[in-house]
């Protein structure tokens, strides 16, 4: 009889029969023997293939249409395709908010959404609100108060911002909105609260709020 010691197996052979035999052992009585005849399982080379799809939105107020695979991120289409590199590629989990884009006036985590998901929709990137020459409020607001120090959040900063001055326009309360029947009034408090998804982590929220109370004066 064979010593069990002089058997060698590979890390990769121990794992498969050590899983095998957990497996048959979880079925019911009978079902062992039939379970390990049944034919591989074989999938095609045309199963595995990516899955492309056209998709037109409108970016910046220019039309562009693209052929992506249907995994591809709204954040990875709009830089690595249209080349708009402005929206920043942070955490890509939907938690600094460096990649904040305004789609059809909301704004909205491009790293969280498929692009093949806007279809027909309007979005704004950092490039879209001002260039150097002829830069946005918001912009203007952020270099006088010095609301960036690395400055790789400040794209969806002032993404953020912009939509944030939108919200409050139109009415919509946030967690610290003291009446829900009231126009919400842009404090301090209000400001930090709905800002509180972009992450700043050289610190310049006080700069940023600043600059955000700037431009809501200036608009009132």
């Amino acid at each position: 009889m064979k010593d069990f010691r002089d058997i060698k197996l590979s890390r990769r052979e121990f794992v498969v029969a050590g899983a095998a035999s957990v497996s048959a052992a979880a079925l019911p009585a009978g079902a062992a023997t039939s379970a390990t005849t049944l034919p591989p399982r074989t999938v095609s080379p045309a199963a595995l293939r990516p899955v492309a799809s056209n998709v037109s939105f409108i970016v910046n107020g220019q039309q562009r249409s693209l052929t992506l695979d249907t995994r591809t991120t709204l954040l990875d289409a709009l830089r690595e395709h249209l080349h708009l590199t402005g929206t920043k590629k942070g955490c890509d989990h939907g938690q600094c908010g460096a990649c904040t884009v305004i789609v059809d006036g909301r704004r909205l985590n491009s790293c969280l959404t498929l692009a093949v998901m806007h279809e027909g929709a309007k979005i704004t990137t950092v490039e879209g609100l001002g260039t150097p020459n002829n830069m946005h409020p918001m912009q203007v607001a952020f270099v006088k108060h010095d609301g960036y120090q690395c400055g790789y959040c400040t794209p969806g900063q002032i993404c953020s911002a912009v939509a944030v001055l939108d919200e409050v326009r139109a009415g919509i309360p946030s967690h610290v909105t003291g009446d829900l029947n009231a126009r919400p009034h842009l404090s301090p408090g209000e400001i930090r609260e709905r800002m509180s998804g972009n992450i700043c982590r050289c610190g310049a929220y006080s700069n940023i709020v600043d600059a955000i109370t700037e431009v809501a004066g200036s608009q009132t």
